[in-house]
């Protein structure tokens, strides 16, 4: 059995070598002359075309540069004050009406109202915005070195001005 398994082998070793050899040298069947295709017209007038524009791109850049301005434009500069025509106010007009001043209000503002439930009652704390900062105070609690806070309601926060003693009013909106 040893004998005709290695001939077996051996015939069909062969027969591929021959047929990997065969497949080398193949060259396939004759064409001829390679065939010329000529390019159309539609390829000349498409060249023609960016011809075109290429001519058209190098007439869009300006011939002469921008005069360079003595100014830097990253910096500021503020503008010259005009001249402002100053107009005449008869004293008389002064001395009918005088100007009532009225004191300017802090930039203040009731933000909130928090409530918590004690065995005592309600104790409230207002939450108030103003001066670039948050303060919640209670009840006695100052709010900044001017301003004490006398009375907080469910919606209006009582603060006093230390400095003569005015009352002024927050309430929620």
């Amino acid at each position: 059995m040893n004998v005709k398994r290695t001939t077996t082998i051996v015939v069909f070793a062969g027969a591929l070598a021959a047929w990997l050899a065969a497949a080398a040298t193949y060259r396939g069947p004759d064409i001829g002359e390679p065939l010329l295709l000529k390019s159309p017209a539609i390829d000349g007038r498409g060249a023609a075309l960016a011809d075109e524009i290429s001519r058209l791109h190098e007439r869009l850049h300006p011939s002469a540069k921008p005069p360079q301005a003595g100014r830097d434009l990253f910096s500021f500069v503020a503008s010259r004050p005009r001249a402002v025509e100053l107009v005449q106010i008869p004293a008389a007009a002064l001395t009918e009406a005088p100007a009532i001043r009225r004191p300017t209000l802090p930039a203040m503002r009731l933000s909130g109202i928090a409530e918590d439930a004690t065995a005592d009652g309600v104790v409230r704390t207002a939450i108030i915005s103003g001066f670039g900062q948050l303060f919640l105070a209670k009840e006695g609690d100052p709010v900044t070195d001017r301003y004490r806070v006398v009375k907080i309601s469910s919606d209006v926060v009582e603060l006093t001005d230390l400095a003569d003693r005015s009352t002024l009013r927050l309430a929620l909106r």
